[in-house]
């Protein structure tokens, strides 16, 4: 058993973002879905699909719910998502956490948000070019 993933975002984000995951690792190990969120969404629709979603994903070992933007409708049904269940929720979803995540799939869902935290965070560099 594994902690499911969903991913919620704008539009075509999640599936982009998960399709550069497999593009790189040649594969996802962990049960992985995302939820498109339109422009005009119908909130109780996304919540009810969420809450499917998160119940059809989780093996026992409880759901990582990943949003892009904190505050945003995605982040919002994320919450609602979250509120049943062992459930956590993790906003600004990037490529860095999602390798970080799909490296360590053995993990306890504690330890696997801890681990997307730290992958997101190490995976932002700062440089500048020399002139």
């Amino acid at each position: 058993m594994s902690v499911g993933i969903l991913i919620i975002t704008h539009g075509e984000l999640g599936d982009a973002l998960l399709g550069a995951v497999r593009d790189t690792l040649g594969l996802c190990p962990l049960q992985t879905e995302t939820l498109k969120v339109p422009l005009q969404v119908k909130i109780d629709e996304a919540d009810a699909i969420a809450a499917r979603t998160c119940e059809r994903i989780d093996s026992g070992e409880g759901v990582l719910i990943l949003a892009d933007l904190y505050g945003s409708t995605p982040s919002n049904i994320a919450m609602r998502a979250a509120s049943q269940g062992h459930r956590a929720v993790i906003t600004g979803v990037n490529l860095p956490m999602l390798i970080r995540i799909m490296n360590y799939p053995t993990l306890t869902l504690e330890a696997l948000a801890d681990k997307a935290c730290s992958g997101a965070k190490e995976g932002i560099i700062l440089s500048f070019g020399t002139s």
